[in-house]
């Protein structure tokens, strides 16, 4: 089960939160059959768009992560809501190419370095809130720490990170963002600055059995933290058969008559799942109304 675990210093001026989300990014890799590399990517974006959905105000709140690059891996997408729970998918899932110069899985190679990067809050407004960056790695990380201080005027440190088996399983996945609010002072910042660049990468602290809280506690280590309070995610599709009905209907009257009248089945895939909807032509025709 992945556990969320967040911590807020004493004063109330520097923010941590930390997820060993091992058992999302293995759901990542069992549905989508993704290759090592695309695993990695796809399971980075999903572990921020989890840390990122678990912050919003409302019950009802999701936010949507996408990336449009010129990776071969095509666009990636995640989705959450505000219990972090969360859905992603990719265009190509398989990509082979070699490791990278550290002779580690290249993601930025296989999501792109020249795209940009979506973050779109649904908050039930009339119309979501839509903020939209250049890549400036496109290893995520870097995009998901320079979309909040572009956009949100944020300072923000963002670490995520997957670690593959050879035989393509996942041997641990998490990530981390501390956030400062305005009112921190330079003492904090060079507490945060020096307590992060002394932890080691989070997919390596999470292998060697380090939980969310005490990484957390690394993170704020000399400011005083306390828990905030701690979560469950996973990784869950809300699909249906009436959902998929909606999208068929959106097509219109014209179009699903073409269909129905060709006679065959019809089926609606789900691209976040792989869930399979069978609709008949009378299916189809009762739809039109």
């Amino acid at each position: 089960m992945s556990k969320l675990y967040r911590a807020i210093s004493a004063d109330g001026s520097a923010f941590a939160a930390v997820i060993d989300a091992k058992d999302i990014v293995s759901e990542i890799e069992r549905i989508h059959k993704s290759s090592a590399v695309v695993t990695a990517g796809l399971g980075r974006l999903t572990i921020a768009a989890s840390l990122m959905g678990y912050m919003l105000k409302g019950e009802d709140d999701s936010i949507t992560l996408r990336i449009d690059a010129d990776g071969p891996a095509g666009q990636l997408v995640a989705v959450a809501d505000s219990r972090g729970n969360v859905k992603s998918c990719v265009n190509n899932p398989v990509v082979e190419i070699p490791l990278n110069a550290q002779g580690k899985l290249d993601v930025s190679g296989a999501v792109g370095r020249n795209g940009t990067l979506s973050v779109v809050r649904d908050m039930g407004l009339k119309e979501p809130y839509v903020g939209v960056i250049p890549l400036i790695s496109g290893e995520i990380a870097e995009d998901i720490a320079n979309y909040y201080a572009t956009s949100e005027q944020i300072p923000t440190v963002c670490s995520l990170g997957v670690l593959v088996n050879p035989d393509l399983t996942v041997k641990s996945a998490g990530g981390f963002l501390v956030q400062l609010l305005p009112f921190a002072d330079e003492k904090c910042i060079d507490i945060i600055e020096r307590n992060v660049a002394n932890l080691r990468p989070i997919s390596a602290m999470l292998d060697d059995g380090i939980t969310p809280d005490e990484i957390a506690g690394m993170l704020l280590d000399g400011l005083e933290p306390n828990e905030l309070d701690t979560a469950s995610p996973e990784y869950r599709c809300d699909c249906s058969r009436s959902r998929t009905e909606k999208v068929l209907v959106s097509l219109g009257e014209n179009e699903l008559r073409e269909i129905a009248d060709e006679g065959k089945d019809t089926s609606v895939c789900c691209h976040f799942c792989g869930k399979e909807y069978v609709f008949t032509p009378d299916d189809l025709l009762t739809l039109i109304g």
